[in-house]
């Protein structure tokens, strides 16, 4: 790994040397940036800088011969004033792509940065590239810290590196430079966690900031650990990782308060088995194994919640990448589920999503990878490709079925409404639609509905239809199907719009829905429907959203 502003550190450790017979050109670094010609489809190419006779990063593009796509930056403000070699393998010399790399100040083709046309407005995506994890959900002097897997390089899944933004209110995220760079080719930093070492147990505090350590999974090493005295500016490694070599990824670190130590919840493919294993360590350096259990599968989250209405109880969540999760007891080393099989809150297009460390007013606080990649969805003709989920506020309620988990859009997310239109106590028959003159792209509906004699109701937005079968008792929209039984006779459910998605939640957060959909362009309308018969709707606010990018912090 290559920490953001540490290079001093790392120059010399593990570079590779120059490649022989690559296409090259030497440049005296003079600004911020190089600007890279992209083409997505393109042949993929390495290219690397090297610095003298060292390579200081090497990476895969799919570098443009002509006319680019768009643009990819990269930060190369370290060497400025030094001379730096660009090389790029299978090309021939005069090739246009490495002719084409200029110098900036600026991003190149950035004067329609977030107003592209499928750039969603509420939802974060990067500036440029892929995106996937949501790693080392943090909060640290009022910042809430989001980084994530990233390819800084193009729209492909490559090159990982962890991305990061901040935002002061979990609406308006300000993209910053890439926290942790792979220390070399094929050594990428994959998912991990980052916690605030509020009492230094680490001893690496080193200013005012408290400290923040991160942990994360290097392919050529093991479980890393880098760490942050600058509120997470810049990253350095730990000098003695991998801090734990296991056949796995992705730990998840948290402090264990009864106990006084650390632990990490990591996944673990022990005897070809699919585990979460637990370490702890007094120092966020030193781990020791403890247990592991079966059944989880990737990108582990592991957290302790109280029970709505279970005077007073609290309970813990085992949670994998995969969207489904335990409830149990946790006693800083094992975790004991407190029945057999495991649960799903979430369906469709979410996976590896991570709660915060460190939210205020002890929110628990989860976003997701809405992972639309399968071919037919994401972001065509655009400079990035995937999005997180909206965050939402988890919460344990006591139900029939026992302690399950609830998801609803935080509440900063009223920050953007705009105009609001209220339908109330509407008998709905087939053809019918009460919001018929009402058009747009992006929403926050809410609405109560009383099933009757009609077979099913929802929404259809943007020609989208959300359905609730009656008969079924499901919710359904774009193949993604959810089971929903009606609460005291109602039905409840929200949705909130934005360019390419649509996220459902349904009696108060029972179930939730992540949705990729690309809308027709032509298409702007809402409508609320019963068909087959007719629908009580007790109650519906549906509020037009304002783009979250307008007012960057």
């Amino acid at each position: 790994m290559r920490p953001f502003g540490a290079w001093t550190a790392c120059l010399l450790c593990g570079l590779l040397p120059a490649a022989a017979g690559a296409a090259s050109r030497e440049i005296t670094v003079e600004h911020r940036y190089l600007n890279l010609p992209v083409k997505t489809g393109a042949p993929k190419h390495r290219m690397r800088y090297v610095l003298g006779d060292n390579t200081v990063r090497e990476f895969d593009i799919e570098l443009a011969d002509g006319a680019p796509g768009f643009w990819v930056f990269d930060d190369v403000s370290e060497w400025k004033g030094k001379k730096l070699r660009i090389e790029v393998d299978g090309v021939a010399p005069d090739f246009k792509g490495l002719a084409a790399v200029e110098q900036g100040d600026g991003i190149k083709g950035a004067e329609n940065l977030y107003k592209e046309k499928y750039r969603p407005q509420f939802h974060y995506t990067s500036r440029r590239g892929w995106l996937n994890d949501p790693n080392g959900l943090v909060y640290s002097d009022g910042e809430y810290h989001l980084f994530y897997q990233h390819n800084p390089y193009g729209c492909i899944p490559a090159n990982m590196h962890w991305g990061h933004a901040v935002s002061p209110d979990l609406v308006h995220w300000k993209e910053l430079p890439e926290a942790l760079y792979p220390r070399r080719f094929d050594d990428w930093c994959f998912s991990g966690s980052a916690v605030e070492d509020k009492d230094n147990t680490s001893g690496l505090r080193a200013g005012e900031a408290k400290p923040l350590v991160a942990a994360y999974a290097s392919t050529g090493r093991g479980e890393c650990i880098a760490y942050s005295t600058d509120r997470g500016r810049c990253w350095a490694d730990f000098k003695d990782d991998p801090v734990v070599k296991h056949q796995g990824r992705d730990p998840r670190l948290l402090w264990y308060e009864p106990a006084k130590h650390w632990v990490m919840a990591v996944y673990d493919e022990t005897d070809g088995k699919r585990w979460v294993a637990f370490y702890t360590s007094p120092d966020l350096k030193k781990w020791e194994f403890q247990s592991r259990i079966e059944g989880f599968y990737e990108c582990p989250d592991l957290f302790e919640a109280p029970v709505e209405g279970g005077d007073g109880a609290r309970k813990w969540v085992l949670y994998s990448g995969d969207a489904q999760y335990a409830v149990g007891d946790f006693d800083g080393k094992t975790f004991k589920p407190d029945a057999p099989g495991k649960q799903r809150l979430w369906y469709g297009y979410f996976y590896a999503a991570q709660t915060f460390s460190g939210a205020p007013d002890g929110r628990r606080v989860q976003i997701g990878w809405g992972n639309s990649w399968d071919g037919n969805v994401g972001f065509p003709g655009m400079p990035f490709n995937q999005q997180m989920a909206f965050p939402v506020r988890l919460t344990l309620h006591k139900t029939a079925d026992g302690v399950r988990m609830f998801a609803e859009p935080v509440q900063e997310i009223d920050a953007l409404h705009t105009k609001k239109h209220a339908v109330a106590d509407r008998t709905l028959k087939p053809g019918d639609n009460p919001l018929a003159d009402v058009s747009g792209d992006l929403f926050d509906i809410r609405a109560e509905f009383e099933p009757g004699d009609g077979a099913a109701f929802g929404f259809t937005v943007r020609g989208v239809p959300v359905v609730y079968d009656v008969k079924k008792q499901e919710i359904s929209c774009k193949g993604v199907t959810a089971p929903l039984q009606p609460e005291d006779g109602t039905v409840r459910l929200r949705l909130l719009v934005d360019r390419c998605s649509v996220e459902i939640f349904g009696n108060g957060g029972r179930v939730a829905l992540s949705v990729a959909v690309i809308p027709a362009d032509d298409n702007h309308s809402l409508e609320v429907f019963s068909h087959g018969g007719a629908t009580h709707l007790r109650s519906l606010e549906a509020f037009e959203m304002k783009s979250a990018w307008e007012a960057l912090p």
